[in-house]
């Protein structure tokens, strides 16, 4: 069977004009005689009336005290409604279809309610549907434990149902549809001659994702990296085909660059201190002591620098006080700086290439930027920046690298 795996968000099924472009999305796939499988997210944002965040409200309202088990229960509401309803259209313009909870697809999750993980796939009541020539409609954002305890799989949820359903049936490809027409090389809110990419790879993918870039998840990307399954990132609101997602070594050398491009994209992310401490006279156990003590309270960190007498790192700033707090009542006087900006220059063709790191320094000195931190990779640069200095930062190096042509 050709298979193909359609992921639509909830902007994608807020409105009956969005949904009109949907079924017009599965209908030129069934046309193209693939064999369907639709997951789908809540529909609308937080206010409208059967978003995630919505159905929160409702119980929020009373406290914090809902279990997590039946905060799940609640979460997946949102899915549900939105699979049956667009089941319910379908079957109006006469196309079969029918609705599977994550769960019932094949979803298993430990038990971390609101977090799960999936821990096997058993997409065979799928498969049995598909050869019934039935489009499967699965709710995202979710799966079930060996108990058969509904969970939810945490933020971007759906795009890692997609992925993971399209591993699992072996997918020609996985469609993850939204209301930005692919993946660009910057946030166009910000960058307003940032183009769109025609084809990235996984792990470029993944460096946007994880510093910023909000398209798709990055536990999706790696999921459908490790089977080797191409993802499109597509507007629901066109017929271009956006974004296409895949391995590296299958990605023309000459499609979708210019000569001596190494760099595929700007990424950035806000709201980060900088945090840092100096030794105490006479202790040599810094790192570990400051670092086992954000560990032990679960604050994640980014951004390491480390010296014999001192340590430098980030922290996202609503655990910037509670950060601080933890360090003094060890004995330590940190100094932060909070309000600053992760900013990312990204590209599988810079690594090895001398001279990206000068470029980077040349284009933040001439805009008076000062570099707070830098780290690199095989694949990104990062650098620290004072959250004022970010459009900015975004901007001059998305020109410096010629982004913008």
């Amino acid at each position: 069977m050709r298979i193909l795996v359609q992921k639509f968000g909830g902007t994608s099924l807020s409105t009956a004009q969005a949904r009109e472009h949907v079924i017009g999305h599965i209908q030129d796939a069934l046309i193209d005689e693939y064999k369907l499988v639709v997951v789908v997210s809540a529909m609308g944002r937080k206010g409208e009336p059967y978003a995630t965040d919505t159905l929160l409200d409702l119980v929020r309202k009373n406290g914090e005290g809902l279990p997590a088990r039946e905060l799940d229960m609640l979460m997946g509401c949102g899915e549900l409604i939105s699979a049956v309803h667009l089941c319910s259209l379908l079957q109006s313009r006469g196309i079969r279809s029918t609705v599977l909870t994550g769960g019932q697809a094949g979803i298993l999750t430990n038990d971390d309610h609101g977090n799960a993980k999936i821990v096997a796939m058993q997409p065979n009541r799928i498969l049995e549907l598909l050869e019934q020539d039935m489009v499967v409609i699965v709710t995202g954002f979710q799966g079930k434990t060996s108990e058969d305890e509904l969970t939810t799989l945490g933020r971007g949820g759906s795009d890692t149902s997609a992925t993971a359903l399209g591993a699992a049936l072996k997918a020609e490809i996985v469609d993850i549809f939204t209301d930005v027409n692919g993946i660009m090389t910057a946030d166009p809110r910000i960058v307003e001659d940032a183009k769109p990419l025609i084809r990235v790879s996984f792990a470029e993918i993944c460096n946007m994702a994880h510093n910023g870039a909000k398209v798709i998840h990055p536990r999706a990307v790696e999921v459908a990296m490790h089977a080797n399954i191409p993802i499109r990132v597509r507007s629901t609101f066109t017929k271009e085909l956006g974004t296409l997602v895949t391995a590296s070594d299958s990605i023309p050398h000459d499609l979708n660059q210019v000569k001596d491009r190494f760099v595929t994209g700007i990424a950035h992310f806000t709201n980060i201190t900088q945090i840092y401490v100096a030794a105490v006279e006479g202790q040599f156990d810094l790192q570990l002591r400051v670092f086992k003590t954000m560990a032990q309270n679960q604050i994640s960190v980014d951004f390491i620098s480390v010296n014999p007498s001192a340590v430098v790192y980030t922290v996202f700033d609503h655990e910037a006080e509670r950060a601080v707090k933890l360090l003094r009542s060890h004995g330590y006087e940190p100094h932060a700086l909070s309000g600053c900006a992760k900013v990312s220059v990204i590209g599988g063709g810079m690594n090895g290439v001398p001279g990206i790191m000068a470029q980077i320094v040349e284009a933040l000195t001439v805009e008076d930027i000062r570099i707070l931190q830098s780290a690199d990779s095989n694949t990104t640069i990062w650098v620290l920046v004072q959250g004022e200095d970010m459009i900015k930062s975004v901007k001059a190096l998305h020109h410096k690298f010629g982004l913008n042509k």
